[in-house]
């Protein structure tokens, strides 16, 4: 399967982690991986059905796939979060012309959410590692309902304008944004990651940025494009997310840094053209500690001694190249072809990768601003083309 098409299409992954791996042992398995009212989500298996062909049905099982996931998140769980409601508001708003408007319901959750009045934060410290509660929440929350903003209305609302400076309420002294929490893989939240996604949320609210004047919210932002410009990176993960910076924020990153981040992505590539996450960071690298959950979960899987390209970073990866406008046809990455070995479209709307079911779902994120339509979008015309325009509006994460 090659995953662009005559536009310069590229696949985006936005996983829907079940994973907490943790879903501790001494809990019962679930059911279904989403439930709630008439829907009904099965638990990934090894054996799901495949597509015979990646196409518009595909496309459309997808989009279905994350807003049961989303409806059921905020039906039962109540919480925006960085794995579920968060990814589909911050994403899904960018394609109301190809899958229709994206969830009200979802949006009203965002905005309730939003503390009415905005108050100093206290910072917490837990086992030495200092951080302000719920951060990882606030900086998704502003994400999505910026490019709610952004994507459908076009003009800066009064709850988005509050998550943000509610958001500066939980910046650090070093100006990032810091989780205390379990790191996720695939999906990882490292403080270098959830700053970007920081930055996206201020560049992607309609003229924030540009309109303000408030002295104290300008300091930091400035601190916060500080940490982004010199904050050491923990692991490769988080110094090719320079290319992420690169796209928002460009200034802050100079030529010799992002052609360096671009090397190093090239250079984790596998030879079926996939990427891996493991390949990015040591185990204990990840955050300033790993669960014994999670050590045992990565470490006893099948593939841990050699680990095999995955559908989150293999996506990724590719978003990150086309957000750096590297050609689809670019000698360097022809091996940017995902074969139908790598991410393998499934008839739950979730992808295989590898012969491994990943708890994502298909979303296609092209780099030009009027992405095609699903209904006339088919796989003969999924193909690479040299001229692919160069858009810089790809705002995929």
């Amino acid at each position: 399967m090659n995953i662009y098409n005559q536009r310069g299409l590229c696949t985006w992954l936005a996983c829907f982690s079940l994973s907490l791996a943790a879903h501790a042992a001494d809990k019962p398995k679930p059911a279904f991986q989403y439930q709630s009212g008439d829907i009904r989500v099965s638990i990934p298996t090894a054996d799901e059905p495949r597509v015979k062909d990646f196409g518009p049905a595909s496309l459309k099982l997808a989009a279905k796939y994350l807003e049961d996931g989303a409806l059921t998140w905020v039906r039962e769980k109540s919480c925006v979060n960085c794995h579920t409601t968060g990814p589909y508001l911050a994403e899904r708003t960018a394609w109301t012309k190809q899958f229709g408007p994206a969830s009200e319901e979802v949006h009203k959750d965002f905005v309730g959410s939003v503390p009415k009045e905005v108050k100093p934060v206290k910072e917490t410290e837990t086992r030495g590692y200092k951080h302000y509660p719920s951060t990882f929440y606030s900086v998704w929350r502003s994400l999505g309902l910026a490019e709610w903003d952004r994507n459908i209305t076009g003009n800066l609302s009064e709850p988005t304008e509050r998550a943000l400076r509610d958001l500066f309420e939980r910046q650090s002294a070093n100006g990032a944004f810091v989780s205390h929490g379990e790191v996720e893989i695939p999906h990882i939240t490292t403080d270098y990651e959830l700053s970007v996604q920081a930055a996206r949320a201020i560049t992607a609210a309609p003229g924030w940025l540009a309109g303000l004047k408030d002295e104290s919210l300008k300091e930091r932002v400035t601190k916060l494009k500080d940490y982004l410009r010199t904050g050491a990176p923990k692991n490769d993960y988080d110094r090719v997310l320079k290319l992420q910076i690169a796209h928002y924020l460009p200034e802050l990153v100079p030529a010799n840094e992002r052609a360096a981040a671009l090397a190093l992505l090239s250079a984790k590539q596998h030879a079926d053209g996939g990427w891996c996450v493991r390949d990015f960071s040591a185990l204990n690298d990840w955050h300033f500690e790993i669960s014994d959950t999670v050590r045992k979960l990565v470490t006893n899987l099948p593939d841990a001694a050699k680990p095999e390209s995955d559908a989150y970073m293999t996506s990724l990866a590719i978003v990150l190249l086309r957000q750096s406008n590297v050609p689809v046809a670019d000698p360097p990455a022809a091996r940017h072809s995902i074969h139908s070995s790598v991410l393998v479209p499934l008839a739950s709307g979730r992808v295989s990768a590898d012969g491994e079911v990943v708890d994502c779902a298909v979303v296609v994120v092209t780099d030009h601003p009027d992405p095609p339509d699903p209904q006339t979008h088919s796989t003969s015309k999924i193909m690479s083309r040299p001229d692919a325009p160069e858009v810089p509006e790809t705002r995929a994460r």
